[in-house]
């Protein structure tokens, strides 16, 4: 299959190399009860998952009944921030997961249904979210955590603006603009929040709009300057074992520089490099998957779930997967960790996500600014949904993922530390 261009005006010759066709290895059929042989079949079950944990979220707030019905649990350490934060991160989480799949056009008739009804719903909700008259207008003003996940609206809008961004009306749209513009009064920690600073800027450069280039520019060249090595980021000056190179640095890095090289701001060489190291980075992520399609819990936001998985569902969208991970075996792993995940001790009666990872019961978990709606994280582990069916991805057959192989006794791929 020929690679789509990541880069829009850029030739893929130029991108150093990294984007070769997968060498797709010997496909093994085993019996897994976490996994599912027919790639058809876990399409199907992804979208009935998705279509779960959006619904009681957009299907409310599209109506302006977000606030009003929304089941909104704190962790039990809650910081006592404004609650209302966590209306706006539901929305954005949301969407940044579910835009690539919104855009996709080759989609069967039973999907379309379910697609149409979400979009429809995204797009009224965000309207809802920035209308003061609405019930549901969202607490774009209040302390510093709006900047987080405005950053994902923003980085949602990135990445599907044919169904997320220009089908807005333009009142919706400038009132978007002005409360993105608002947040240029939070300074962004010296973290990961550097790009959330970034990511608004850099959309807002996406349409045409002025921006505070030095919000770009320093989040871009300080992230660069926590490079650890081997595909990891430090998330600040001091390393910590978490999961924030999948959550935040690694793919909203890509994207930022992906906006800027774009229009001529940073280097393709800068593009290059930053996407390797995602590359790298995912292959770890692959090689975490158990057999059991379980995967180690550390570092804190923890409960986020699957959005651990971000960089390895990006790159099989982009069709950008390291030439030794095939699409089928990130489905097939990714899958089986869905299995695993969403059971139905991790829904409240009313369909809203739990705090914990497995279950409620493991709602002390949570860290001190999680709720109910910074779950929905969890949604970018879906960015293959982006593809059509007929990708290999979806349509060629279950396929052993690293570890799966590795303790079945099976001959599996070395693994070596990269110097880029």
């Amino acid at each position: 299959m020929k690679r789509r261009s990541l880069l829009k005006g850029l030739s893929l010759a130029g991108l150093v190399g990294i984007y070769k066709p997968s060498t797709l290895l010997a496909r093994t059929e085993i019996n897994n009860d976490t996994a599912s042989i027919n790639g058809s079949r876990d399409r199907a079950y992804w979208v009935s998952l998705m279509d779960k944990i959006a619904s009681p979220v957009l299907d409310n707030m599209s109506k302006g009944l977000l606030r009003k019905n929304m089941d909104m649990r704190v962790s039990p350490i809650w910081d006592n921030r404004d609650i209302g934060v966590g209306y706006l991160e539901a929305l954005g989480r949301l969407a940044v997961g579910m835009g690539p799949w919104l855009a996709l056009e080759e989609v069967n008739a039973n999907e379309k249904v379910i697609q149409s009804r979400l979009k429809k719903q995204l797009q009224d909700s965000i309207a809802k979210g920035v209308d003061p008259k609405s019930a549901d207008y969202l607490s774009w003003d209040k302390g510093s955590q709006p900047l987080v996940d405005a950053a994902f609206l923003a980085q949602a809008f990135v990445k599907a603006p044919k169904v997320l961004w220009e089908p807005l009306s333009d009142g919706t749209k400038q009132q978007l603009i002005h409360e993105f513009k608002q947040l240029r009064r939070i300074k962004p920690y010296e973290s990961n929040w550097l790009l959330f600073a970034a990511m608004i800027e850099s959309f807002l450069l996406e349409i045409g709009e002025n921006v505070e280039e030095k919000r770009i520019d320093y989040a871009i060249e300080k992230i660069v300057t926590w490079y650890k090595g081997d595909g990891w980021y430090s998330d600040g000056a001091v390393f910590s074992f978490d999961y924030y190179n999948s959550y935040v640095i690694q793919p909203m890095l890509v994207d930022i520089l992906r906006v800027n090289v774009k229009q001529g701001r940073r280097t393709r060489d800068e593009f290059d490099r930053a996407y390797k190291r995602m590359q790298r980075y995912a292959e770890f992520l692959e090689r975490m998957i158990s057999p059991e399609g379980t995967y180690p819990i550390f570092g804190r936001s923890a409960t986020y779930r699957t959005a651990i998985f971000q960089p390895l569902a990006q790159l099989a969208l982009e069709d950008a997967l390291p030439d030794w991970i095939t699409p089928a075996q990130v489905r097939s792993a990714i899958t089986a960790v869905k299995r695993r995940v969403f059971i139905p001790e991790s829904f409240t009666k009313d369909g809203w996500l739990t705090l914990g990872i497995i279950g409620d019961r493991q709602s002390g978990l949570a860290d001190s600014y999680s709720n109910t709606g910074s779950m929905y994280l969890t949604s970018l582990s879906f960015l293959p949904l982006g593809l059509p069916e007929k990708h290999p991805f979806w349509s060629d057959p279950f396929q052993e993922w690293t570890m799966l192989k590795a303790w079945k006794g099976e001959p599996f791929r070395k693994d070596y530390h990269v110097d880029f």
